[in-house]
């Protein structure tokens, strides 16, 4: 299904244009539909990339606990602009596909350790609203993680919130990154949001 682009697609002209135009079809092949909505404001373009490039060489946290957490996030808020993204980063990060592809069947799939399974019910604890985030569940995930990933980890989760209600919000949908995925992302269960 096409974005639906409730701020209008933006043309990317003249030389910043030209640069989102070449860096994104150099990392991605084509533009992120989310690059022409940013464009309308590129002090709010800048500062998005900005965090993102930051946020990218964070290091303390597992990158598979990173994707599962974004994903959860993603498929909790109904994103499926951040879930097919998400998933084509996850295949490019040559992380467990196996894994990620199941984060929407979480509670029946048998893949997921119990740490996963922590990190999953968090991401989705921190984004439900009104947050359903306990003691318990940060107090197991700190003493199997340290505070510094704990940390990231929040962070990471808020991040993909930010993400995945502002690419909704703006109507955008799958793009067909994950196409390329040698696994399907599977399915959301019926009667969920994603």
């Amino acid at each position: 299904m096409p974005s639906t682009f409730r701020i209008p697609k933006a043309d990317l002209t003249g030389l910043y244009g030209a640069v989102v135009r070449r860096v994104s079809r150099k990392m991605y092949g084509e533009v992120p539909d989310v690059g022409y909505v940013l464009f309308h404001n590129k002090p709010v373009l800048r500062a998005v990339m900005g965090f993102e490039t930051k946020a990218g060489k964070w290091k303390a946290l597992d990158p598979t606990y990173r994707s599962l957490a974004e994903m959860a996030a993603a498929s909790t808020i109904g994103c499926s602009w951040c879930l097919d993204f998400g998933y084509y980063l996850a295949r490019n990060e040559n992380l467990d596909l196996e894994k990620i592809s199941q984060v929407q069947v979480w509670r029946t799939s048998d893949v997921f350790d119990e740490t996963e399974r922590k990190v999953i019910e968090y991401a989705e604890a921190m984004t439900t609203t009104p947050m359903t985030v306990t003691d318990e569940m940060v107090a197991a995930l700190l003493a199997e993680l340290g505070a510094e990933a704990m940390v990231e980890l929040t962070q990471m989760i808020a991040l993909e919130n930010m993400r995945s209600r502002f690419n909704s919000a703006a109507g955008l949908q799958s793009q067909g990154y994950s196409d390329v995925c040698e696994i399907p992302l599977a399915p959301a269960p019926v009667g969920s949001e994603a």
